[in-house]
């Protein structure tokens, strides 16, 4: 008889840990978010992108992508030429669906031609 008194204090025990829900375990603690990106809100993301100054910020190295002399470096502070920008107030935008550590392949895609103008292109008139 005292065999089966054990069957009910298992099947509770079993449903108070399904109720917790799932368990996340991780290497490291998650880095949040620097200040001028969103500070409520949270986004699948890994680049931000400031069109005005042609730099990027990786939420996941926590670097910034620029070039300097025609090559992207990664640097963990801001450059001196972008410290008088206030990033908080400048414009960026979210760069969806790209996770590749390559962001010169990504910039040369989407954004080489970004703000020119095609003043200088020679159209036919028919």
């Amino acid at each position: 008889m005292k065999k089966y008194i054990h069957y009910p204090v298992l099947f509770l025990a079993f449903l108070i840990f399904q109720a917790c829900g799932p368990v996340i375990v991780s290497h490291r603690l998650a880095d949040p978010p620097p200040p001028w990106f969103y500070p409520h809100r949270v986004e699948a993301v890994r680049y931000i992108f400031f069109p005005e100054l042609t730099m990027y910020y990786d939420l996941s190295s926590r670097t910034y992508l620029y070039l300097d002399g025609g090559v992207w470096v990664r640097r963990n502070v801001l450059p001196v030429r972008y410290k008088s920008y206030n990033l908080s107030r400048t414009r960026y935008e979210r760069v969806r669906n790209y996770y590749d550590d390559d962001i010169q392949r990504y910039h040369q895609e989407n954004n080489t031609n970004r703000g020119r103008s095609n003043r200088s292109v020679q159209r036919r008139v028919n």
